[in-house]
């Protein structure tokens, strides 16, 4: 299930987002890759700031729309693969695009990405969360444990 929008100004013209407030339908990202796959698409790739603004435009009129939404981070396509260099320095530039996108641009939240054990990437969305260091959790990326469910 999800909502479907379609714009013409960007390299995939059409995105679904999926939120689910019942924490048991919620899932992990090796689940969310393949349920995209499974619907003839992929993780959300974000290949610029303008996209990025698109995606927040979209997750604000869903907000609106009065479905009730309230904390719960989105998955996005950005993963790391392996852990030998996970604690060095390295560690962001071994990110990459789960649907082989070659963009750079990245939105990390202040102090992310931490690594580690944390591989996967999430979409910041807890507008009930009080601000951290870096701000309000909204819509800045944090990597994450690839078995949590969002």
């Amino acid at each position: 299930s999800g909502q479907k929008v379609c714009y013409g100004a960007f390299k995939r013209s059409c995105y679904k987002l999926a939120y689910f407030q019942d924490l048991s339908r919620r899932v992990g990202f090796q689940e969310a890759h393949q349920a995209c796959e499974i619907d003839g698409g992929a993780l959300l790739s974000l290949e610029s700031e303008a996209e990025q603004q698109l995606i927040e435009n979209m997750l604000q009129n869903l907000t609106k729309s009065g479905s009730g939404i309230s904390d719960g981070d989105f998955w996005i396509g950005l993963w790391r693969s392996g852990d030998g260099l996970a604690t060095s320095s390295a560690c962001p530039d071994l990110y990459q695009w789960a649907d082989g996108s070659m963009s750079p641009f990245r939105n990390w939240y202040t102090d992310e990405p931490s690594c580690g054990s944390e591989a996967c990437v999430v979409m910041y969305h807890q507008p009930t969360a009080n601000p951290g260091l870096g701000g309000p959790y909204l819509y800045q990326w944090n990597d994450d444990r690839c078995n949590m469910k969002h």
